[in-house]
């Protein structure tokens, strides 16, 4: 089955422009003006991703973003003429995937589209066991499922196959542009701060936990236990 997306900007031209890029590479579109109607549509029939603008009428991207995450793990792209490192980092922190700023060649949005879709479907397929358990969280890659101890831990698509990736490479030390080129599946130079905004990110939702990740300075991250204890995959 076509994946299904949906597209709000309030600015015709782009918004027919993604429109036209993203359903003549095989995915099904729907646009909306604005962000409100997008999440009354979602809330009834869910899509498999969303791209959003942030300046639209009614209620703004980065709410209805928030919005979404509360209610699904489904990928989500910012689109924005807003390109501080606030907006960048705030868009991150909120959920997004992504954040892609304008004006943007619509062949990368869609080559980041196809790369979010095709990390989701390599974590389930590629890698074995189906069980992934680093310390107190334990990874089900069949079902796309994080658990801390005994409790669900609510991830996000880019979150989840980061873990994933770290989790499969616990041993050593991993470069943000091999995470970018591996999780992200960008194969040219791109912004480091999506690595960086979105470690942040999941290192608040891993407070909890005995996992931590650490920054190797000047080069990337690596797994460790709080207690110090070596890493030892189950």
């Amino acid at each position: 089955m076509k994946k299904l997306i949906y597209i709000a900007d309030d600015e015709v031209n782009i918004r027919e422009l993604i429109y036209s890029f993203l359903t003549n590479d095989g995915f099904q579109v729907v646009a909306f003006a604005n962000g409100d109607d997008l999440l009354a549509e979602f809330l009834r029939t869910p899509s498999d991703m969303v791209i959003l603008d942030i300046m639209m009428e009614g209620t703004d991207g980065l709410t209805i973003c928030s919005t979404l995450r509360s209610k699904s793990s489904i990928p989500i792209i910012i689109v924005s003429a807003k390109d501080s490192e606030l907006d960048r980092i705030t868009g991150f922190t909120l959920g997004s995937d992504d954040y892609l700023v304008k004006p943007f060649s619509p062949i990368e949005l869609v080559a980041r589209v196809k790369s979010i879709f095709r990390r989701i479907d390599l974590d389930q397929t590629l890698f074995k066991p189906e069980l992934l358990s680093v310390g107190d969280i334990t990874l089900n890659l069949s079902i796309r499922e994080a658990m801390l101890n005994a409790g669900k831990l609510e991830l996000t698509p880019t979150e989840f196959s980061l873990l994933v990736y770290l989790f499969s490479h616990h041993e050593r030390a991993i470069s943000r542009d091999e995470l970018l080129k591996n999780v992200w599946k960008f194969q040219t130079d791109a912004d480091t701060r999506a690595t960086d905004d979105v470690l942040k990110r999941l290192r608040k939702k891993l407070t909890g936990s005995r996992v931590k990740i650490e920054t190797v300075w000047g080069f990337g991250f690596k797994l460790s236990l709080g207690d110090n204890h070596e890493i030892d995959q189950q």
